[in-house]
């Protein structure tokens, strides 16, 4: 999120298993793209600078805009008093906010309510409230594939393979991961009563929430002989920078030779860790962006000790990226390429070049609104547009599908966008040979049948759970066996 502190007002401001965005994503969900401008502050008298003239334009636009609040004011008293029926001063405020927002036509604006305001925090802090379990579909249930060291979740000795039937007394069968996932979220301090399955006996266990750490990331040596570091990085959060550092550091005591950092997939974050984590590949005094604001000369951010803190990389990297990288992922990426001379490989990027500020209100809602651009190095916007890697290596069609939101819906005789995403699956696998057209006929029955015999599964032609999971579990291990833009950065680094 390209970061500057939450304002305030003036008168006052369980998780399932973290993969790799690589290959794990692949069955891929369209993620939240967000961006706060942090790093406009260079200094203390940088801050006040910012902040002085900041607040100079606002108190303008309040003279200029007089006229038209008070039409508002008008607008709202007139509902207010006159209305056949009684309203809510809050909905009446939130809708003009919403309103007011909507106008700017800039989907990166917005005002959000109390739950998005804590997602959007849980993603800024990468943590969020619950048990600590890593966990995955089993079947109707729910299975433990990790509990997290020091969560409650370990502490109550939840082990691997533990299957969840029940969330407060409620079965969770047939729920979809994400919706089991949040009964056992909630917050911090309270308590959540689980039925654990385990070894063919059943017992009931409470736990109390607390907060949780997510790591975004993780790393791995490949290449055989070349010992190459592999790096993937989910989201750019609080600890992204520290968790990136880390990685290095590891990698070098494997002896990594070489670097291959994978942003595909990643949709941005804290501007602060992409400055430092790219300062880190970056020779001190080098431009890493630019940062626009409105009538004013852009404002350049250059590497140095300030943002690595001394630690510099100079091992041979390249790094990927895809449709999926956006804001902080691009800003990396770009810093990296035009002023590392770092490759990039893979397909075009998302194109994100605005950045955000948050402001915070007292009934703990917020507002997110675009205050610049940023620039690349050499001052390009790249907003809509992206950037072009180096070495081009697109993925195959099957590699951005979906997930099905509706498991119920893939029925004999169902017309829907499910049912189509479920024809692609089976297409991809080399089941279905029709067009792809959202009706679950004969021909798809036939694919179902086909499928399940192979996998060894009841031969039914209905779409069960065990069905389902089976063919998403081996679309997604083939898209990962032909991921070509991952070969194309090995190859580039075994050169």
């Amino acid at each position: 999120m390209p970061e500057q502190p939450k304002q305030t007002e003036p008168t006052k401001a369980e998780q399932p298993p973290v993969q790799p965005k690589k290959a794990k994503r692949r069955v891929g969900l369209w993620t939240y793209i967000i961006s706060v401008v942090v790093a406009l502050v260079i200094g203390i008298g940088g801050t006040y600078w910012v902040l002085g003239r900041a607040v100079t334009q606002q108190i303008n636009s309040m003279q200029q805009t007089n006229s038209a609040m008070k039409k508002i004011q008008s607008v709202y008293a007139t509902i207010s008093d006159n209305y056949y029926e009684p309203v809510n001063a809050n909905k009446l405020a939130n809708g003009a906010i919403n309103g007011m927002v909507s106008s700017l036509g800039d989907k990166f604006s917005e005002y959000m309510d109390k739950s998005e305001t804590e997602s959007l925090n849980d993603t800024i802090d990468s943590s969020f409230s619950g048990i600590g379990a890593q966990v995955q579909k089993s079947g109707s249930y729910i299975q433990i594939i990790s509990p997290i060291a020091d969560t409650p979740a370990k502490k109550a000795g939840l082990k691997p393979k533990d299957i969840i039937k029940k969330v407060n007394g409620k079965s969770i069968a047939g729920k979809t991961l994400t919706q089991a996932v949040n009964l056992m979220r909630g917050k911090v301090g309270t308590s959540v009563s689980l039925e654990i399955e385990r070894a063919g006996k059943t017992f009931t266990i409470s736990l109390k929430r607390a907060k949780i750490p997510v790591t975004t990331v993780n790393y791995k040596l490949v290449g055989g002989d070349k010992k190459i570091g592999y790096i993937t990085v989910s989201t750019f959060s609080t600890n992204t920078a520290k968790e990136f550092k880390t990685a290095l550091k590891a990698l070098d005591k494997k002896g990594a030779k070489k670097l291959v950092i994978d942003m595909r997939g990643n949709p941005g974050g804290l501007m602060t860790a992409a400055l430092k984590m790219a300062s880190m590949f970056v020779k001190n005094g080098k431009t890493i962006m630019q940062v626009q604001t409105r009538g004013a000369q852009a404002e350049k951010y250059v590497a140095g000790k300030k943002y690595d803190g001394g630690y510099k990389v100079t091992k041979p990297t390249t790094v990927l990226i895809d449709g999926g990288s956006a804001s902080a992922a691009e800003i990396f990426s770009a810093a990296l390429q035009q002023s590392a001379g770092v490759k990039l490989v893979g397909s075009q990027s998302y194109g994100k070049g605005t950045v955000q500020t948050v402001t915070s209100f007292n009934d703990k809602t917020e507002m997110k609104i675009t205050v610049a651009k940023w620039l690349t190095p050499n001052g390009t916007w790249i907003n809509k547009k992206g950037l072009t890697p180096d070495v081009k290596a697109t993925e195959p069609s099957y590699a951005s599908l979906t997930v099905i939101s509706k498991p119920d819906d893939l029925k004999a005789g169902k017309v829907n966008d499910d049912v189509k995403t479920f024809q692609e699956y089976l297409k991809a696998m080399g089941y279905f040979k029709d067009d792809v057209n959202g009706y679950f006929g004969s021909s798809t029955t036939a694919a179902v049948k086909a499928y399940q015999k192979h996998a060894n599964i009841q031969v039914t032609g209905n779409v069960d759970k065990n069905t389902l999971t089976k063919l998403e579990t081996e679309l997604a291990t083939k898209i990962s066996d032909n991921d070509k833009a991952y070969d194309a950065a090995l190859k580039l680094m075994s050169e």
